[in-house]
């Protein structure tokens, strides 16, 4: 049967249209889907539960770097991953810090939206024992009530590239922990997926801060051995001016020709300064940089600094007056910065500079702190330092003395602690000796480091050899020929490649001189082998089971601290405050003679049961010299060194070359 063909074109157009509708959907449902927001990735496991501050840690990927080495250890990849935070409780988080324990020898080569605090430095850096990370521009997360669900100002992403070792192919490198790193907040539970890690952070209702101030706007200051304020002054259009205070409030901290550093993030640079200057005058930086892009016809001439990390540094004494660098109360004193206990008039050091801005950071009210701060000096501790952290606008004294008060713009607090010294990267060190042993207990091998020239002449990884008392009286160069007669006198063979020496400008010997019944007695010696001399210098030894007994101190000023615990601080009498640097000797033929100082020390025994001074409780478990911890020995002295012939008559010859030597000179 034939079908006309008007019904033949009617049916296929209608083929036509259902087919349209089919695939594609009518027109008004096309219009719909086109409409459609994509649907939203789900939150990591864990997320929804937390009532805190949600952590993860996500590896993204991974890439063989060359060279392509057989050896799976030695095998370097670049590596890509993420860590976010999300605040997912109802109390703000201020300066967020996250804490990341690496495992795999990781080298971070960049990190967005936060920098490393805690003396990492900047990027490439070597993060094999973990990483802090605080958050940059944005440090803190807001809440969810507080934003009505903003995740932009909830949290935060931090994208990592670096590079990691070992591992085969298939291996997933994931850190082996991660916590939040803010004091008061615990992290209990890390939950660990194939590609990532979580964990949910939560207020610690136990903790109680010891060292905060009052609650305001912003986050409440905090104290460490030393802290800082970036005060801003008065705010420009394009410049501002500010200025940075430092106190040192440890007790056992100090800073003798101290440098400041910091990093300009935005392209900032210092115009001027009063009460200090940078290491380094030039605006060559300017010139080529961004500021000469951005400032046409400024003239970078009388700019005092364009570096992106400049060295800042003390002005001297004698420029505390001068009206055009000084002038300005605590400042020019030569960089020295001493204990609270011993001075509180020179426990602080201020400074002012003039800022310049680059755009889009031009208008008054946009103000950022320089990052990365770092505090070193000549002879202290080393110093880990926080980010910047907004707090409350620090208060003056208003100028006409009529007792109201002046509030800066803004203020941010760094905050820096002493840290211990890595091994071998000591500022001093200590030898032990006793009544009982002949044998000195020297100061550890490269205590104080060694460079590449002397481990061609000595063994850097050997152990310090025992030498004789008097030995300790003698520069290293020169008391080889000792330490070879006193091992061959012990009958124990001398290496060819003798031990490298300490190294150390400062060394400091403890003598248990006697040991009875109802008490015992040490001698403290210090010995400056540097040519430079130590005024005000001081000196604190920890004993943990003897300091208690702490009777007195016959040529030092000596204190019992009640905190750090069980610590003893001693500094030189009126007229005895200068450690003098090492001399020449007698004659060309004669040693070097260092500058040194010493006391006897009298201790009484409360419970004579409960110390045994010949065990250990007689020798300091931590010694500190000018703030910085010295390096103690790998051992303590051994009656066993005594020497069956004679004992009498070497330590009197020992008495006698110690009261000889003029330790006052």
């Amino acid at each position: 049967m034939k079908m006309p063909w008007m019904k033949l074109i009617c049916l296929a157009f209608l083929f036509l249209s259902l087919r349209n509708q089919i695939c594609y959907g009518a027109p008004d449902d096309y219009d719909d889907y086109d409409e459609e927001e994509e649907p939203k990735e789900k939150n990591p496991p864990g997320q929804d539960k937390c009532n805190g501050i949600f952590l993860t840690y996500t590896f993204t990927e991974r890439n063989k770097e060359l060279p392509h080495v057989k050896n799976i250890t030695a095998q370097a990849w670049s590596f890509k991953s993420k860590a976010t935070l999300v605040n997912t409780g109802l109390e703000e988080l201020k300066g967020w810090k996250m804490f990341i324990r690496f495992q795999h020898r990781e080298v971070l080569v960049s990190a967005t939206n936060a920098i490393l605090v805690d003396g990492a430095g900047d990027f490439p850096a070597k993060v094999e024992k973990g990483a802090t990370l605080s958050g940059y521009p944005n440090t803190d997360l807001k809440t969810s009530v507080d934003t009505a669900g903003d995740l932009t100002k909830m949290s935060t992403e931090i994208e990592f590239t670096g590079t990691m070792f070992g591992l085969n192919e298939k291996a997933i490198p994931l850190p082996k922990s991660i916590r939040l790193a803010n004091d008061g907040w615990k992290c209990p539970t890390l939950t660990t997926y194939r590609t990532f890690l979580t964990t949910c952070c939560h207020k610690d209702p136990k903790y109680k801060s010891l060292n905060q101030s009052a609650k305001g706007k912003y986050t409440p200051r905090q104290y460490g051995d030393v802290n800082l304020m970036y005060d801003v002054l008065k705010s420009y259009e394009g410049s501002y001016e500010a200025q940075v205070t430092i106190d040192n409030d440890g007790t056992l901290s100090r800073l003798d020709n101290w440098n400041l550093t910091w990093e300009w993030m935005r392209g900032e640079f210092i115009h001027s300064m009063r009460g200090a200057y940078t290491r380094r005058i030039e605006y060559s930086d300017c010139i080529f940089g961004l500021p000469g892009q951005y400032l046409k016809g400024f003239d970078f001439s009388q700019v005092m600094n364009c570096e992106k990390r400049p060295v800042i540094s003390d002005l001297p004494l004698e420029k505390a007056n001068d009206t055009e660098i000084g002038h300005i109360p605590n400042c020019c004193k030569n960089g020295s910065l001493v204990s609270p206990l011993m001075d509180e008039n020179n426990a602080r050091a201020v400074f002012q500079l003039r800022v310049y801005k680059l755009p889009p950071d031009t208008p008054k009210t946009v103000l950022y702190p320089p990052q990365r701060w770092n505090i070193t000096s000549l002879v202290s501790a080393h110093y880990h330092c926080s980010a910047p952290v907004r707090v409350d606008p620090s208060a003056f004294p208003e100028a006409t003395g009529t007792g109201a008060k002046t509030y800066a713009v803004s203020s941010w607090q760094v905050v820096c602690n002493m840290t211990k010294p890595e091994k071998k990267r000591a500022k001093c060190c200590v030898s032990f000796t006793a009544y009982y042993s002949n044998g000195a207990v020297p100061c550890s091998t490269c205590a104080c480091g060694c460079d590449d020239s002397q481990t061609d002449k000595c063994n850097p990884s050997s152990r310090a050899m025992l030498l004789p008392p008097d030995a300790l009286l003698l520069p290293a160069v020169n008391r080889t020929a000792k330490i070879k007669a006193y091992a061959k006198l012990k009958k124990k063979p001398a290496p060819r490649a003798m031990p490298c020496p300490d190294n150390c400008v400062v060394s400091i010997n403890w003598h248990v001189s006697s040991d009875h019944k109802a008490g015992w007695t040490a001698r403290m010696t210090l010995f400056n082998w540097g040519e430079t001399q130590f005024k005000d210098w001081y000196a604190a030894v920890e004993l943990k089971k003897a300091a208690s007994g702490y009777d007195d101190v016959y040529s030092f000023n000596g204190t019992k601290l009640v905190s750090p615990k069980n610590t003893i601080f001693f500094q030189g009498l009126k007229g005895l405050e200068y450690l003098i640097e090492i001399k020449n000797g007698s004659s060309d033929s004669k040693p070097k003679v260092p500058g040194k100082q010493q006391s006897v020390i009298s201790f009484t025994k409360k419970k004579p049961e409960a110390i045994n001074i010949r065990k250990g409780d007689g020798f300091p478990s931590k010694v500190f010299f000018n703030g910085a911890e010295c390096a103690l020995p790998d051992s303590l002295p051994s009656a066993a060194t005594l020497l069956s012939s004679m004992p009498l008559l070497f330590f009197s010859a020992i008495a006698f070359l110690l009261i000889t030597y003029p330790f006052h000179s």
